[in-house]
């Protein structure tokens, strides 16, 4: 059973896959934010973790609880339990806050560190828009590129198990891994942690990954993510319900 509450264990076991030398053999920086709502251009990050993911298993985790500045509804107090009374009594200014997540991911990231972050065209996308609502350099300013190499378990399980019916939230893909923990998803270290295992699940599910060099896989999940939204476009297009369309870009739309 993996734990993924267990900030120093490793990652889902798979004894059967022999080790593999390259990127999948060193760290990994997982990413993930809990928010006041699902508008990247609006809403603001209320808790955020990153997770250095060492080899051979042992975490660093660092969280970040911040008060928004803006009412957190309701909704989203029932998934992630922070309120706005609580965010404001103990959580920090945004501005310094969000300094550090990006300081730490842009560092990491020089470093050649592969980003992990499920759904990260959400988590990327929000993180500039406050870096930019704050007057601070987005990620890929800092960087002076695009953010990159970026790992997406979403969608990567979009691509590599198109066909396979059901959902695929977080939860869905560890059900279908096995991957538990005493931990509650919703909670941005827990979640992280868990984004990690089921990587791991996935390189063990399909091994021919860990071979493919980690631009290529960065381009590859680009181009499925852009297939994956124009069809979810053309189907809203036809349905006419009023939903907006999905953005094509991934791993972040970037900020305005």
């Amino acid at each position: 059973m993996t734990t993924y509450a267990d900030h120093e264990a490793a990652g889902a076991a798979h004894a059967a896959a022999p080790p593999e030398p390259g990127w999948s053999r060193g760290p990994l920086l997982g990413f993930d934010t809990e928010t006041t709502g699902l508008d990247v251009r609006s809403d603001r990050i209320v808790t955020a973790a990153l997770v250095l993911r060492s080899p051979g298993g042992g975490s660093t985790v660092r969280t970040w609880l911040l008060d928004p500045g803006v009412e957190i509804p309701a909704e989203a107090t029932a998934i992630h339990g922070i309120s706005t009374a609580h965010a404001r009594a103990h959580g920090r200014e945004p501005i310094g806050a969000l300094e550090e997540i990006a300081a730490i991911l842009v560092a990491q990231v020089r470093d050649g560190v592969p980003v992990v972050a499920y759904n990260a065209s959400f988590d990327l996308t929000l993180l500039d828009v406050e870096l930019a609502r704050h007057g601070l350099p987005t990620v890929p300013q800092r960087l002076g590129r695009p953010v990159a190499p970026v790992l997406d378990p979403l969608v990567l399980d979009r691509w590599l198990d198109g066909a396979r019916a059901g959902k695929r939230r977080l939860g869905d893909l560890c059900a279908l891994y096995g991957i538990e923990g005493d931990g509650d998803l919703h909670t941005a270290d827990v979640d992280v942690l868990a984004t990690l295992d089921v990587l791991d699940a996935q390189l063990a599910a399909h091994p021919h990954l860990r071979g493919v060099a980690l631009d290529a896989l960065h381009a590859a999940q680009s181009g499925a993510h852009r297939a994956w939204a124009e069809r979810v476009n053309a189907e809203r297009a036809a349905q006419a319900d009023g939903r907006p369309p999905t953005s094509t870009a991934w791993p972040a739309a970037g900020a305005r």
